[in-house]
């Protein structure tokens, strides 16, 4: 973003200057319509790793009933804690229980990625110009 608000031409501060403009008019109608491939490509670098956030949650959260799904997702495919359950009650099979366990981890993966997956699609075009913003030409 620094590199794109660098680039920006000082003839259009000086030509919105002229036309009467505050620096918030500047900033408002002329810098953030210009800038709007940035901020969405900065803003969706920030919500999907706000999403994916599970550290703090595992470090200041006790009760499991305030776990974000993150934190269960973690818990689900890294411990294995559904073979763990399934083998304590011990009624079915290994292979059941292997299946099931499999089922539930994929499910909760889906459930976890399922809203920025939602989200993506309608910032794609402002996420490729972004990335290209700032990058090496010619």
């Amino acid at each position: 973003m620094r590199t794109f608000f660098q680039n920006l031409p000082s003839e259009l501060e000086e030509a919105a200057i002229i036309d009467g403009c505050s620096d918030m008019g500047i900033l408002l109608r002329i810098v953030l319509p210009l800038s709007t491939a940035s901020v969405m490509t900065i803003g969706m670098f920030y919500a999907v790793g706000h999403w994916n956030a599970w550290f703090n949650a595992l470090i200041y959260l006790r009760d499991q009933e305030r776990y974000p799904l993150q934190l269960w997702l973690r818990m689900i495919v890294l411990q294995n804690q559904i073979n763990d359950i399934a083998a304590i009650q011990g009624a079915v099979s290994d292979s059941v229980v292997s299946q099931v366990a499999d089922t539930i981890k994929y499910t909760v993966i889906i459930v976890a990625a399922a809203p920025i997956i939602c989200v993506y699609p309608f910032i794609q075009k402002y996420f490729v110009k972004g990335v290209m913003i700032g990058s090496v030409k010619g």
